[in-house]
């Protein structure tokens, strides 16, 4: 079997459950973990715009995809040349433990998928009543932008504890904030993420500062992992865990 991966979490998943390396023919170029799998795999173009003749030279016999990451024109157009496409749609966790099942059967990999969708499942089983602190995970510095509870990164800190707002029920599921919104929906703390923007404390601090002089509370700022916040698939457990982790240590610090 010649895959390629287009979806850089995909990728250590495919790894994870135990692929073959001569398996993954093309990858994107942050698609990097594990390092030695993926060291010598070519490189065919970025999440959002693949080289569909990269693709096609490799001679792929599936297309690994996913619905939010992968423009519906790039699946529509190797739909067209006849290549197979397996395609995740994953808006929470819980919709992590079937993904993994069915990738598994899919890439002759059931064992080791079923194995860790078990155990994905076993820690969804532990899941956090949403109680607090009401928190606002930042991804993006100009424009600001945070996640929603409507997708993966929001959905996987309110089951961990956190109270994540929706700023924008009808939107894109990232919307743009200002302090006004931080203000007006009462955030205590502001979950800074290292990716797709690395924000460093400063930033946080910067923002708090002028939500302060804008008659609102000082807000906290911890900085967390950008992967462990997006990246679902195998990593699914890991990000479970390390927020898990967070809402303890920060309920051991609250006054």
């Amino acid at each position: 079997m010649r895959i390629v991966s287009l979806v850089p979490s995909l990728t250590k998943t495919l790894a994870d459950l135990g692929l073959p390396k001569e398996h993954l023919v093309g990858r994107t170029p942050w698609c990097i973990y594990p390092e030695n799998y993926v060291a010598d795999i070519p490189v065919i173009g970025g999440t959002k715009t693949p080289n569909i003749g990269k693709i096609m030279a490799l001679d792929p016999d599936l297309i690994i995809m996913d619905k939010e990451e992968n423009p519906l024109e790039v699946f529509n157009e190797l739909k067209k040349k006849g290549i197979d496409c397996f395609v995740t749609e994953v808006e929470s966790p819980l919709d992590v433990p079937e993904m993994l099942r069915s990738l598994g059967k899919r890439i002759n990999c059931e064992t080791i998928g079923e194995k860790i969708a078990a155990s994905i499942e076993q820690e969804l089983e532990h899941k956090m009543a949403s109680t607090g602190p009401k928190v606002a995970a930042m991804i993006w510095h100009d424009p600001l932008m945070c996640v929603s509870p409507t997708r993966y990164s929001g959905s996987i800190l309110e089951l961990c504890g956190f109270i994540v707002p929706d700023f924008e029920p009808n939107g894109n599921g990232y919307p743009v904030v200002t302090t006004n919104h931080l203000i007006e929906h009462g955030i205590e703390g502001m979950l800074l993420s290292s990716e797709p923007h690395n924000f460093a404390l400063e930033e946080g601090e910067a923002i708090s500062e002028r939500v302060v002089r804008e008659g609102g509370q000082r807000i906290w700022n911890v900085c967390i992992d950008g992967e462990a916040l997006t990246w679902f698939g195998t990593h699914t457990l890991h990000g479970l865990k390390e927020f898990k982790a967070l809402y303890e240590d920060l309920k051991m610090k609250a006054p």
